[in-house]
């Protein structure tokens, strides 16, 4: 299986491995043994993340499923805002490079409200 985009640019880490698929899959929550699995990070070393992430309120329990606790990220906290605004730029970024697309040619859409688009996150 392919890397990401941003584990290519940023680096296939077990920390960035995590954020990436708690970023892609954020509508849902997870139990730890799932995050390790999905994530492709040993569950030792996902408990050593695991614990800066809640010490920082990166991510949140969302509710316990028999023994599982839930979690999710803590899209409350504006750090966390701030990394998947991150995360998206790099993507951006990537696909914009690869694809020799210069900022000019991008077709801006708006939306009904008026909003527009600044990255994938968003359309």
């Amino acid at each position: 299986m392919p890397k990401s985009v941003f584990l290519q640019e940023e680096g296939n880490t077990p920390k960035n491995r995590i954020w990436s698929f708690l970023i892609i899959h954020s509508e849902y929550d997870y139990s730890m043994k799932d995050i390790a699995r999905y994530s492709k990070v040993g569950y030792t070393t996902l408990k050593q993340i695991w614990k800066e992430f809640k010490e920082k309120k990166i991510v949140v329990q969302t509710r316990v499923v028999g023994k599982a606790k839930m979690y999710r990220l803590n899209l409350k906290n504006p750090v966390v805002n701030k990394f998947i605004d991150y995360y998206w730029a790099v993507v951006d970024s990537v696909v914009r490079r690869e694809n020799k697309v210069k900022e000019e040619e991008i077709p801006h859409r708006v939306s009904l409200d008026g909003a527009v688009p600044v990255s994938a996150r968003h359309v």
